[in-house]
């Protein structure tokens, strides 16, 4: 499926665009596209009230995201005349999360992981057009004249140490060495009319970037991008190979490549279909108190602290933008809950294939458990040694190494997304001073809450939890109770003949061995 929409040549309207007619027009964003899909499915709420960047539109996201909801586009911003933000913008939505990837609606989350994992396998590089053709080259300040406080940046929660313009944006950096460019998402709070922080956590690489052009006695070059697409902030917010760039990643999940321009004062290669991006640098030492900030844990990242800025040396805006924010927090509300759950499973379960490891059935990243924090791994057993392998490499790949704290490791008969039947294996199943490892000074987070003092921070452990029947004693194992195939499938056919609606739960796993069918 298109995720972004081809650029043309014309002007736009000096109106805001509304009801999905800017996505097949001239100069259309990515994110027109997306909101006029959303739209079409029944699942775009347009609040025309008016609603306070302070604290307010992200209150109204939590309160809406703890359950199965509508994307939110506030139409109405206090202060902010001609903007617009948008929030949830795929939240706890299986069907969005599906159209962000260009899938057809599935109803296991499995399901969309296998799909986004084979889309991982293919890359497509971007494609340059001239940056006139850019829609954000429709407005284009420089110097001086810079304010990007005109945009509605948003406090999401009371302790907050400012607003944020970045939190669903996508970040352009490049290694000075090898010049290989990231794209990435970062936090970022606002110090000036042309000044924006950029926080990193320790080993993201857009601060190795940083780290590399400081050394060398450089300002970094660096782009950020708001009002993007979803499926730009995708592959901008999960972890791939850090010799490798983003943008191939989002052409290869949409089937088409993205269309960039060459910035002309970072000379980075810029995605044409954002609606809001600022160029500039980040001087050595030059730093702020950023923060603190609700975060992805549901907890506040961590105090103030030195953070790097960047002095924006151009601006660059579509007429009546639309700015893009992810909601961090608790359970279901945060967006990088699902969205990072598929990510982390269909990395996994990649860097897995890819180590020539064999079984496995499925891999899942529980939402609820601040979508990176609890991974599990249904594996079929074929060799002495192999549920513990899968958890050592699931726990260390490139794509489960970051922050992650418990890695488990089911039998393939155990549905990994379903919690309940995972808590049942690890009760069942494990033999707590037998079936669990810790791995100490892991790479972790300074967001992480529970590493205290804060100073031994970014280091972390992980602890391996092996759920499955020891494999020496797996066909002596204690037999698991099981459903008949025919049994199940009968009562299937009642269902609504007892006088139950919907349709009966699925089930995948039935008995094997032969039994009488039937007992007087």
């Amino acid at each position: 499926m298109e995720m972004s929409v081809k650029l043309g040549a014309g002007t736009l309207e000096d109106q805001p665009p509304g009801d999905g007619e800017a996505a097949s027009g001239a100069f259309a964003s990515g994110l027109d596209a997306w909101l006029a899909k959303v739209e079409a499915m029944g699942e775009l709420q347009r609040i025309t009230a008016e609603v306070d960047p302070d604290l307010e539109a992200a209150t109204l996201t939590y309160l809406v995201g703890v359950q199965k909801s509508p994307m939110l586009l506030f139409e109405n911003i206090k202060g902010h005349p001609g903007h617009r933000a948008l929030y949830n913008i795929i939240g706890c939505n299986l069907s969005r999360f599906c159209l962000m990837i260009g899938a057809d609606p599935v109803e296991h989350p499995l399901d969309a992981v296998r799909i986004l994992e084979q889309k991982l396998g293919r890359k497509l590089a971007p494609v340059e057009i001239p940056a006139e053709r850019a829609l954000s080259s429709e407005n284009v300040v420089v110097g001086d004249a810079i304010d990007i406080r005109i945009f509605p940046a948003q406090r999401m929660w009371p302790l907050d140490g400012g607003r944020y313009l970045g939190t669903c944006d996508a970040v352009v950096t490049r290694d000075p060495e090898t010049g290989r460019v990231n794209v990435g998402t970062y936090r970022m709070m606002i110090k000036g009319p042309r000044e924006v922080g950029v926080y990193t956590s320790p080993g993201k690489d857009g601060g190795l970037d940083r780290d590399k052009w400081w050394k060398l006695g450089k300002p970094m070059p660096i782009a950020a991008a708001y009002g993007i697409d979803p499926l730009l902030f995708l592959v901008a917010a999960t972890s791939l190979p850090k010799t490798e760039c983003e943008y191939d990643y989002y052409g290869g999940i949409r089937g088409a490549p993205i269309e960039v321009f060459q910035g002309d004062v970072t000379g980075l290669p810029l995605p044409a279909h954002a609606e809001i991006i600022l160029e500039g640098f980040l001087y050595p030492e030059e730093t702020f108190a950023e923060g603190p900030f609700g975060e992805f844990t549901g907890y506040y990242g961590r105090p103030s602290g030195a953070t790097p800025y960047m002095r924006v040396e151009k601006l660059r805006y579509r007429t009546h933008p639309t700015l893009t924010c992810a909601l961090m927090a608790d359970n279901a509300s945060n967006e990088a809950g699902l969205f990072w759950a598929a990510l982390r499973s269909a990395g996994v379960w990649t860097d897995l294939k890819k180590m020539g490891v064999p079984g496995i059935q499925g891999v899942w990243s529980v939402p609820e458990a601040a979508g990176w924090g609890v991974t599990v791994v249904s594996v079929k057993q074929m060799y002495a040694g192999h549920a513990a392998q899968v958890m050592a490499l699931a726990a260390q790949c490139t794509a489960g190494a970051y922050y992650g704290k418990y890695v488990i490791v089911v039998d393939d008969d155990i549905d990994p997304t379903d919690v309940g039947q995972v808590l049942w294996a690890m009760a069942t199943r494990s033999r707590p001073s037998q079936s669990i490892d810790i791995l100490r000074e892991t790479w972790s987070t300074y967001l992480d809450p529970s590493q205290n003092p804060p100073e031994i921070r970014p280091w972390g452990s992980k602890a391996l939890i092996n759920a499955c029947m020891e494999y020496k004693y797996i066909k002596t194992f204690s037999k698991r109770t099981k459903l008949s195939r025919a049994a199940y499938e009968n009562v299937v056919r009642r269902w609504q003949e007892y006088g139950f609606t919907g349709r009966a739960p699925a089930i995948s796993v039935f008995e094997e061995d032969p039994f009488p069918e039937r007992m007087e």
